[in-house]
């Protein structure tokens, strides 16, 4: 069977997969944070997907800001499961009064489907821009849904992206992003662990041209947080990154804290995480427009 047939067959079982379910709330809300799933509707070249996402709300029935968190990869990718309220993470948002949400991208977990950020066989020809690209269009179809939640306001987000999300975040500020005011890269960047090693990382010179090319049209002013001891992104190559984003016109201010437990890549979804990165977040946010 030709390449392209296959190819379309397989788009076509996905699309007869995601029509069994609907877009918008999955399930009732639960527990203190009214935990609740929902099907967030991504339209690609009329092809239609929908992203298993968790959303929680703080207390109160005020409209709420927004906090949209993009999560890294993973090496079982149909495995992932979405989170609690209760992590760490989405309680520093939640107990500043934040509506949390958290969508599993194409490939992942529920969401199920073609995983279209894969960057493939390392070597010249790794398009960096492409995979940050793919992994922004899930961010912004995210962004759009989270704008008609009745509970939440449809202005003034903030995006925080952790590793692979990360560098969606960073790819997400080179589009246009009106209801965004706040973006945050935490340990962002593509082709790290190289064969699984620690400190091996593909073609890291092509990311950061990456990293420029995205800067050239990025309108946010950035948070950038990396740790000494990240094993996916040294601080080499982290400074690299930043050098090539800030030179081409990208604004962001780079924060490299210290070692983080055994792996400073951890340190957004880790325990006592916060502690360190929660006072980079919060006066990052109290310079940036909620509105």
């Amino acid at each position: 069977m030709r390449w392209w047939l296959s190819l379309a067959l397989l788009v076509a079982s996905i699309g007869a997969a995601g029509a069994q379910q609907a877009a918008g709330p999955a399930s009732e809300p639960e527990g203190p944070f009214r935990r609740q799933i929902h099907w967030v509707p991504l339209d690609i070249s009329g092809g239609r997907y929908l992203l298993n996402t968790v959303i929680c709300r703080p207390a109160g029935e005020a409209p709420a800001r927004i906090a949209i968190v993009a999560h890294g990869t993973a090496d079982n990718r149909p495995a992932v499961t979405p989170p609690n309220c209760d992590r760490e993470w989405a309680r520093w948002f939640l107990d500043r009064g934040f509506v949390v949400v958290y969508a599993l991208r194409r490939g992942y977990g529920p969401t199920g489907g073609y995983y279209a950020e894969d960057i493939g066989r390392c070597g010249y020809g790794t398009d960096f821009v492409r995979i940050g690209l793919e992994t922004a269009r899930d961010i912004a179809a995210t962004v759009e849904y989270a704008a008609t939640l009745p509970f939440a306001r449809p202005q003034g987000m903030v995006l925080v992206g952790q590793s692979a999300g990360g560098w969606g975040a960073i790819a997400y500020n080179a589009m246009p992003h009106p209801r965004v005011t706040a973006i945050v890269n935490m340990a962002g960047g593509r082709g790290g662990h190289q064969e699984r090693r620690d400190n091996n990382n593909c073609r890291p010179e092509l990311l950061a041209a990456a990293a420029g090319q995205f800067g050239r049209t990025a309108t946010t002013p950035m948070l950038w947080v990396y740790s000494e001891n990240d094993s996916f992104f040294a601080p080499a190559i982290a400074t690299a990154l930043y050098a090539a984003y800030s030179q081409n016109g990208g604004r962001a201010e780079f924060e490299r804290r210290g070692p983080f437990g055994n792996d400073g890549h951890r340190l957004f979804f880790g325990p006592g995480g916060s502690q360190i990165w929660g006072p980079l977040v919060a006066r990052y946010l109290a310079s940036r427009p909620a509105q």
